[in-house]
Formats: C-alpha cells, sequence, structure tokens
C-alpha cells in the first residue's frame, strides 16, 4: 500500500512538472545530497579509526551495524535513527560527498587549547553544522584570541604550571608581609589575586606561548617584579632583606611566610654568642623568629627573646648538649664569648 502510494505521487508529479517515466536507479550520493539539504543536522562523519561510528553535524553520535553496505562511507546523510540523546542507531542513510556539500558550509576559524596534546589549536575549519567538511592550520592568531585562551589554562591547571623557583616564591612572601605590616601601599601578590588579574600582569608576555612547555619559560622574575612600582624594589630589599648578617659574620637565610608572621632565622646558637637582641626586620618594627640550631642544625630553642634565652635557658641546654658535641664550644658566659660557625679545633687552628 506505502509503494502504491508513492507511485501515484510520482506520477502526479510527473505530469506537473512534464517530466516522463525514468526507472533508472537512482544516483546514491545525488540522494545524500537531497537528504543533506532537506536535515542539515543528520549528516554524519565517519570517526577515525572505526568504520561503525560517525558523528553528526548536530554533535550526536551514531552508528551502522555491521554487515551495513555502507560500511566504508566517510560520509552518510542519515534519513533514519533511533531517538534518544546517547549514541544511535542508523537504520536508513545515503553516501554524500563532502565537496557537494561546500555550498552549504560555512568558514570557521576555530582556536582552542588541545589538552590532551597540550597545545594551542589553530585552524581554518569548512564546516557544515558540527562536522568539518575541511581544515588547515591557521597562521596567525588574533592576540586576543591567544591571550584569553592561554589564560583560560592557566586558571584551569593553576600557578604552578608558571615556572615558580624558591626564590620567587619568598619574594612573593616578602611582599606580602611587607602589605600586611605596612598596608595597601604594598600590593597584592597573592595566588588567589594574581589569578583574578591574568589579564592584568601575565596576558601581555603570552606572545610566545604556544605549547605546555612554553610557559616554563616564561622569565616570572621579570613578570612579577614589574608588580612593584617605584620605589617598592629598592624598598622591599631594605625593609624585608633575604638574609641577615649574624656576629659570627655568616649571611643567614630568612625565611618569611605569605601570613606575615615573623620570617624565621635558623642559625646555628655558636653563631649568635654576644648578642643581646633579636635581630629585627620592616626598619626595625619587627622582630625575627630565631630557630637556635644544635650542630646537628636541629632547632633547640625558638624565641623571640634572645635575651631571655641567654640568662635562663642556656645553662640548661649547655648542660645537655656540651658532652654530646664537644667539639663545638659551649663557654659558661655566652655574653663574652666569640661568636663562631667552626668547632673549637678550627678556631684554634
Amino acid at each position: 500500500a506505502l509503494l502504491a502510494r508513492v507511485e501515484r505521487l510520482s506520477q502526479q508529479w510527473r505530469r506537473m512538472l512534464g517530466v516522463p517515466a525514468d526507472d533508472t536507479p537512482p544516483d546514491p550520493h545525488a540522494v545524500g545530497l537531497l537528504l543533506a539539504l532537506a536535515y542539515p543536522d543528520r549528516l554524519a562523519r565517519q570517526r577515525e579509526g572505526d568504520p561503525h561510528r560517525y558523528r553528526l553535524s548536530a554533535g550526536r553520535g551514531v552508528r551502522l551495524e555491521e554487515g551495513d553496505p555502507l560500511l566504508g562511507s566517510a560520509w552518510l546523510s542519515v534519513a533514519h535513527l533511533d531517538a534518544g540523546n546517547d549514541e544511535g542507531r542508523i537504520f536508513l542513510a545515503a553516501p554524500v560527498r563532502p565537496k557537494d556539500l561546500e555550498p552549504f558550509g560555512r568558514e570557521l576559524e576555530v582556536v582552542e587549547w588541545d589538552y590532551r596534546a597540550g597545545a594551542l589549536v589553530a585552524r581554518r575549519e569548512h564546516r557544515v553544522g558540527e562536522v568539518a567538511l575541511s581544515s588547515e592550520p591557521l597562521r596567525e592568531i588574533p592576540e586576543g584570541r591567544r591571550a584569553e585562551i592561554l589564560l583560560e589554562v592557566v586558571r584551569s591547571e593553576g600557578l604552578g604550571l608558571l615556572p615558580w623557583s624558591e626564590n620567587l616564591r619568598q619574594w612573593q612572601a616578602r611582599v606580602l608581609s611587607l602589605r600586611r605590616w605596612n598596608g595597601e601601599e604594598w600590593p597584592d601578590v597573592s595566588d588567589e589575586h594574581l589569578l583574578q588579574t591574568l589579564e592584568h600582569w601575565l596576558a601581555p608576555w603570552l606572545g610566545r606561548v604556544s605549547r605546555h612547555e612554553d610557559f616554563a619559560r616564561l622569565d616570572l622574575a621579570s613578570i612579577l617584579t614589574g608588580l612593584l612600582p617605584w620605589p617598592l624594589p629598592t624598598r622591599l630589599d631594605e625593609l624585608a632583606p633575604t638574609r641577615l648578617e649574624v656576629p659570627s659574620g655568616s649571611r643567614v637565610r630568612l625565611t618569611y611566610s605569605p601570613d606575615g608572621s615573623p620570617p624565621v632565622l635558623a642559625v646555628k646558637l655558636q653563631e649568635l654568642f654576644g648578642l643581646a637582641d633579636t635581630p629585627r626586620v620592616n626598619a626595625g618594627r619587627t622582630p625575627v623568629m630565631l630557630h637556635l640550631l644544635s650542630p646537628a642544625q636541629r632547632p633547640i630553642q625558638v624565641t623571640q627573646d634572645l635575651r631571655s634565652f641567654w640568662n635562663t635557658t642556656y645553662p640548661e641546654v649547655r648542660k645537655e648538649l656540651r658532652g654530646r658535641y664537644s667539639k663545638h664550644p659551649w663557654p659558661e658566659d655566652p655574653w663574652n664569648a666569640e661568636p663562631t660557625r667552626k668547632t673549637k679545633r678550627a678556631q684554634s687552628s
């Protein structure tokens, strides 16, 4: 009954259009083109590496069953498939040639980050729906688009993508400490704020970044120090020095914290003989936290009151450790002893 109805309609259209009857089998590709124009969202491209699976121009995945005569066709126009959102089954389709579809596609520049390859991908595509008929590399990427994508990569993967060093993390902690101690004259260089303001401080430096490893080649030290307006770079070294000289002559590294807690000066106890007052930074306003170390570099005492340590705690420390570390000086009177980083034998030589 259905075929008879089709035949009657065909006769009517032939009479109306003056077309003679023609029983020549239709060109399958012509049928495919007709279907693609009628249902452009059902154009399907074969997925790479799997002859059964296709992607519709609307984005959905579909498949051909084993033994289907259309297996191996790179492009199909799908007339009938099952409903749903998951991968669908193709019941009826016709092959189509991409060149026949070119007049119905659109040119599109695609710039995106390929997270699997870790690279910026830029190409010009001729698309029908979501399916690319052809693709070629895009030689020039608009700088605004490049920066937008690369900054999103940094937001996604975090600031650890950039080449931080221990010295740079300490620079960050020093600036944040001065901000807490002295107010907002010092900029906010916390990770949270840096991520929120990437467009202002990082975007101008991304012109040569196109792969994951390129982030590691950025001159992060120059980028970050540029956030300090003059004369703050000079004042940073004055108010939050990286090292302090102790009585022995050693220049000992300070360790700062981004929360503004007192910086830590970890130093061998014998290097401070004769020093009464705890060293200070921030123009004398912030005492450091002393970690007084044994000869084995283990903390004996943590204090901000060095005078009290010599007067009250040192005698007990001397009593406990001078036998264990007999090569090192443990004078009864630390106030008048010579500060040293050497053993007794090295001192005498």
